[in-house]
């Protein structure tokens, strides 16, 4: 970031935030710096930069949690609006359009990976397995989902990848809902998905999305 001008800074300091959003410099889930930091990133004051976080907040960008700091939750004003429309969603849906999204992006993935995507997915998958699905299982939540994501960004497909960000507080709330009641944590299907993209095999890929979530909307009743 650069000092900016003493005219509309609040906006500049906005366009600002949002830049760092949007460039993935900030990535969704993430917890931006702290209003003094930003105040002397920004060469600006406190009260600049608390309007401008406010403003990105309002815009479904940003969350503040009480005791924790200010959070990245949607990479666009666009993807704010979707994410908070998705929060109230039933599970079972929000699992059938994790399913759909998922496996199409397995199968993208598959065809477009690059090194770097085979080895953030080798590190991702291995991270994983590291936590328990116990109790306590944040850090096994967030491992899932980083998963997931990197998948969609295999696919090198920017617009999926933003529609897919506007969905991860929603997805992260299904998952730790259905972890309350269940402690399986899929082990092996992961390891199946990540090998068959890693893999180069499309249908594989396809396949081994689909199955997985379809086993889990199966624990859901049909809607009536």
């Amino acid at each position: 970031m650069q000092p900016v001008r003493r005219t509309s800074l609040i906006a500049q300091v906005t366009e600002q935030l949002r830049a760092e959003i949007r460039s993935g410099r900030w990535v969704i889930g993430s917890r931006i710096p702290t209003e003094p930091e930003l105040t002397e990133l920004t060469g600006t004051g406190r009260n600049t930069v608390r309007e401008a976080v406010q403003a990105l907040v309002h815009a479904g960008m940003l969350e503040r949690r009480q005791g924790s700091g200010t959070y990245v939750i949607a990479a666009s004003e666009v993807g704010g609006t979707l994410a908070k429309y998705f929060a109230d969603a039933e599970e079972r849906d929000v699992l059938e359009l994790r399913q759909a999204l998922d496996t199409t992006a397995a199968a993208l993935a598959a065809r477009r990976r690059d090194d770097t995507d085979i080895a953030t997915l080798h590190r991702l998958l291995a991270e994983r397995g590291e936590h328990s699905w116990g109790e306590h299982n944040s850090a096994a939540i967030a491992a899932d989902v980083a998963l997931h994501r990197a998948i969609v960004v295999a696919s090198h497909n920017a617009i999926y990848l933003e529609f897919y960000d506007s969905l991860l507080p929603t997805i992260e709330q299904v998952i730790r809902s259905r972890t309350a009641r269940s402690d399986d944590s899929y082990d092996i299907e992961h390891s199946d998905l990540v090998r068959a993209v890693v893999d180069g095999d499309p249908d594989r890929a396809a396949q081994a999305a689909r199955c997985f979530l379809g086993s889990l909307i199966a624990e859901y009743p049909e809607p009536r």
